[in-house]
Order: C-alpha cells, then sequence, then structure tokens
C-alpha cells in the first residue's frame, strides 16, 4: 500500500470528483457467531447492536473499564446469530484477544483477517463503476447497509459504507481472489477516469470528512465523551464494559475535547504539526 500512486491532490480530488480504488488489505476481520452472539456484542460496544437489523451496519466503539477506547469498528450483521466485524490494521490481534477474553465460551470467535481483503471504490461515480462487475441492483442497497453477491465472479460482502466522506462500496473479499477484483474493477473504471488511491490521500480525504483516525484522534487515553463521540454511547439499556466509567464522566464533566481545525489557506495539517505552522483556527 504505498503513500500515493500518481500523486496526494490528484487522487485526493478523484474520490471527490470521480472515483478512487483503495487496497485496505491491512485491515482486520473478526466475526462472533452463534445464539448468544448479540448477548456478547451488547457488553462489548457502547451502541445498541440490537438495534441493527440483518445485512445492516453500525459504526460503534469498544471501550475499557475505566473508559478508554480500545478501537473503533464497523459492525455488520449478517444473520440473526452472525455479526461480523471490521476493525483496525494495528489492533486486529488485541481486539481478537478482548473479545475472546470476555466472551466465557458463549459465542463462536473467528479471527478472519487472514481470510479477507478489503478493496474499497469511493466516489460519485462508485456505483456507476461496480454495476458492471456485478448482477445485484447497488441501488436497492442503502448506506450502512450490505449484502451478499459476486464481484468479477467472487463470492464477496459488499457493504455501502466507506471512510472518505463520499459515497462508496467496500468489498470483503476472499484473500486468494483479492488481484482479480482489484484489476477489474481498474478496467472496468477506466471510462469514468478512477484512479488507485494511496494512503496519502485516505489521510487527507478522512480529514476533510472530520473521521476519527485510531491511534492518531483517539486512543485509550480518550474515552468517547472526550472524542464527541458521545451520541453512540447508550447510557439506558443494559450494561456494557466502561459504561459506569462513562456515566460519571457525563455527570462530572470532562477535562479534555477534541476538537476540529479549519485550514485558512493552502495546505494538508499532519501530525505533530502545530496551529501555527498550519495557520489554521479551532472549530468547536
Amino acid at each position: 500500500m504505498p503513500v500515493h500512486y500518481s500523486g496526494i491532490l490528484a487522487e485526493h480530488r478523484a474520490v471527490r470528483a470521480q472515483v478512487g480504488l483503495f487496497d485496505l488489505s491491512h485491515m482486520g476481520e473478526i466475526e462472533i457467531s452463534g445464539p448468544r452472539a448479540l448477548e456478547v456484542c451488547q457488553e462489548l460496544f457502547v451502541t445498541d447492536v440490537a438495534r441493527i437489523q440483518n445485512t445492516q451496519a453500525q459504526y460503534t466503539l469498544m471501550c475499557l473499564p475505566q473508559g478508554g477506547i480500545i478501537d473503533d469498528v464497523i459492525v455488520y450483521r449478517l444473520a440473526e446469530d452472525r455479526y461480523f466485524l471490521c476493525v483496525n490494521a494495528a489492533n486486529a490481534d488485541t481486539d481478537y484477544d478482548w473479545i475472546v477474553g470476555h466472551n466465557r465460551g458463549r459465542a463462536e470467535i473467528i479471527n478472519h483477517s487472514d481470510a479477507y481483503v478489503l478493496v474499497a471504490l469511493q466516489g460519485p461515480r462508485s456505483q456507476a463503476v461496480l454495476c458492471q462487475l456485478t448482477a445485484l441492483d447497488l441501488a436497492q442497497i442503502r448506506r450502512y447497509w450490505s449484502a451478499r453477491g459476486e464481484i468479477a465472479g467472487v463470492s464477496s460482502l459488499i457493504a455501502r459504507t466507506g471512510y472518505t466522506g463520499e459515497d462508496g462500496f467496500e468489498l470483503f473479499i476472499p484473500a486468494d481472489q483479492a488481484e482479480h477484483v482489484w484489476n477489474a474493477c481498474l478496467e472496468a473504471g477506466q471510462a469514468a477516469e478512477l484512479m488507485p488511491i494511496g494512503l496519502g490521500a485516505r489521510d487527507t480525504l478522512r480529514l476533510e470528512a472530520g473521521y476519527l483516525l485510531y491511534g492518531n484522534d483517539i486512543d485509550a487515553e480518550t474515552t468517547p465523551l472526550e472524542a464527541g463521540l458521545q451520541r453512540l454511547v447508550r447510557f439506558e439499556g443494559g450494561p456494557f464494559v466502561g459504561r459506569e466509567a462513562l456515566r460519571k464522566q457525563q455527570v462530572e464533566g470532562i477535562k479534555k475535547q477534541l476538537v476540529g481545525i479549519r485550514m485558512a489557506g493552502a495546505g494538508i495539517p499532519r501530525h505533530g504539526y502545530t496551529t501555527g505552522v498550519m495557520s489554521s483556527r479551532l472549530v468547536s
């Protein structure tokens, strides 16, 4: 996964105006299944996983008992008793161990991170490109929903999710078929001026959209309330790991707050820059 293929700014603009193709094979995938899978999910995640329907997805967080964030995760409910998690690359093994440690034998936990590759098409022309490779009616897949189907003849989980702020799809593909699907997307996207997108533009796109990056904006020392993600936390209902610490923080107030920045001129904010270097101002 290069920092860029043809240039960060060109790739950024391609996603905003046309369509970009992302190699996200570093991401992790974990499955929780069985009759008590929902019970385990409700204890692990700050959101109400019971609210999502089959094939629907939900952005959520796993927290430590003291409220710090272990990881931010997307949960896909594939069936009544089957939940598929997309987790951050650096956290995949840690997340798996954490989930297994809290499972207490109630559900089957499988780390699929080596079995799948994640490829994403993002941008206003992403549906037009992908529809050339599948018989599925992609228009029927709503934002944060998914479907099982074939992409270029390969059985895949197709989700209308992404990390860019644009419309798009994330494709969970068997690892041994990833190169085939990647090349098929490149060929199908020629008329739409598709560009492969590197890690540099992935970061500028998510920054522009205001999406948080684990290990950079949030971590085990940051709670959902401090990160501005209190909307995700269900304080009512059954317990989850970290709820009491977060309830206490809600009552007593927070001592630090993640805020956004608005760039005053041309430039790309990078980790470690001071606001003076970036000539930016804070946005509450």
